[in-house]
């Protein structure tokens, strides 16, 4: 039985299951969190908020932009830990947590920015 993505499952040895999910969990939650983050950014330009319209469009758009990498981030994050887990080798740090985390503060700004300016 073949499954995907080979490149993880043709290493190592099965993990405890529990592992696993629990992996596959976090995957999810990263999906969830990319579809509030592109909700945020409709939000964002659908709702009169009395925010100034460059800084509200530009949070806006990185707010999509941020929703459109989670989902890389959750690939990228699920691929590498399982892989970890199958070979008996620590987890490996997060891929695309820093820069995720960066571009909600600096929407944050630019929505406060706006609120004031």
């Amino acid at each position: 039985m073949t499954r995907f993505p080979s490149s993880v499952y043709r290493h190592g040895q099965e993990p405890d299951p529990r592992f696993s999910l629990a992996n596959e969990r976090t995957f999810l939650a990263w999906i969830r969190t990319a579809l509030a983050l592109i909700a945020a950014g409709v939000a964002l330009e659908a709702l009169p908020l009395p925010i100034r319209a460059d800084f509200r469009l530009s949070a806006s758009g990185l707010f999509v932009a941020l929703g459109l990498i989670a989902p890389a981030h959750a690939w990228i994050s699920w691929m590498r830990i399982e892989r970890s887990m199958r070979q008996n080798r620590p987890l490996p740090a997060p891929a695309l947590s820093g820069i995720l985390a960066a571009g909600v503060v600096v929407a944050g700004l630019l929505i406060a920015a706006g609120m004031f300016l």
